[in-house]
């Protein structure tokens, strides 16, 4: 029997690079099918909110999903769609890899795989604002949530996916010399994990800012990296341009149940319907979202294929130096299939 996907196109250019991802998924012959559902803006405008639970009842009993960029509404009771839906299905671990295809950059062999807690931090949501006689807003306080269970778990995570895909070395990247409490138990609880795995992969810890130069420096020192919410938010996209930019830039959201898997990159409307969106973030979390679900095969040759789509320079959309569109791109990603 097909596995059951649950699709989610997305806003902006999001209905462009999930159909030519589609499109890529099908070439392959991997034997899935799509409950297509909505989120984001289209489906305030068709269904009166933004994460419908029909959408979120798709997700829950088919426990993938494959999803293009969102745009929150504005004036909406969600911070963010992204973050609801962590929150909704306890999407843990922030799954961002960032590996050098486009040649001729100022780095040519980076391979990091960056892990961030994704429930938890800054970004909890724990805040408010502080008044001070007749201004009620004279001064905002936002609290840095950390616990034991969670770094437990994203931790050991790290290291899991160290051992199961054949990686040497994770760097755990916190501010414990700053944040003594908050980061120190985030430290504290990963060496912890760290002493059960000895001998079998390497450890090491760095403080975050020297981490962020570390990056810039010399990037093929690292290899898996992870860290709390908010400091994983920004080195990810630290990582991306490393490699080329958000474009080249996918991500998948686990739980214990659930995972759905994304390009990182935001909607960008003011390129939509323009025909000249780059897939390849959204194809390369097709990629993870195969492996994910035991298809190796499959997510083999999709990967060799849109590798050397880009590396022979193939249809690139203009983001990569090209003058291609989304459909010729994914065209020749499909010849090579």
């Amino acid at each position: 029997m097909p596995t059951t996907v649950t699709l989610i196109p997305g806003d902006g250019i999001g209905p462009a690079i999930t159909e030519a991802t589609v499109r890529v998924l099908e070439a392959t012959g991997a034997d899935l099918t799509w409950e297509r559902q909505q989120a984001g803006v289209v489906a305030l405008e068709t269904l009166n909110s933004p994460l419908p639970p029909e959408t979120l009842d798709s997700i829950r009993r088919h426990q993938v999903a494959l999803k293009g960029p969102l745009t929150t509404p504005v004036g909406v009771g969600f911070r963010s769609i992204n973050v609801a839906l962590r929150k909704e299905f306890d999407l843990y671990a922030n799954v961002r890899p960032a590996r050098t295809i486009v040649r001729g950059g100022r780095y040519e062999e980076v391979d990091i795989v960056l892990i961030r807690e994704n429930t938890e931090g800054l970004y909890s949501g724990v805040e408010h604002y502080v008044g001070i006689g007749s201004d009620p807003r004279a001064a905002a306080e936002s609290v840095m949530l950390v616990t034991r269970f969670g770094v437990e778990r994203i931790v050991r995570y790290a290291f899991e996916y160290a051992v199961n895909n054949g990686r040497r070395k994770v760097t755990l990247a916190h501010k414990a010399n700053i944040l003594k409490y908050t980061q120190g138990l985030f430290l504290d609880v990963g060496r912890e994990i760290a002493a059960e795995y000895e001998g079998r992969v390497q450890f090491e810890d760095r403080i975050i800012d020297a981490a962020a130069m570390g990056l810039v420096l010399d990037p093929t020192r690292f290899d898996v990296i992870v860290t709390e919410n908010m400091f994983g938010d920004i080195l990810s996209d630290l990582i991306a341009g490393l490699v080329g930019g958000l474009g080249l830039a996918p991500g998948s959201n686990i739980g214990k149940d659930v995972a759905i898997f994304e390009a990182v990159h935001g909607s960008a409307p003011d390129i939509a319907g323009r025909g000249i969106a780059n897939p390849a973030a959204l194809m390369l979390a097709a990629v993870m979202m195969l492996q994910h679900m035991g298809m190796h095969s499959e997510a083999g040759r999709m990967a060799s294929a849109l590798q050397a789509t880009i590396l022979e320079q193939d249809s690139l959309t203009p983001d990569i130096g090209g003058s291609g569109t989304t459909d010729s791109f994914a065209d020749a990603v499909i010849r090579r299939l």
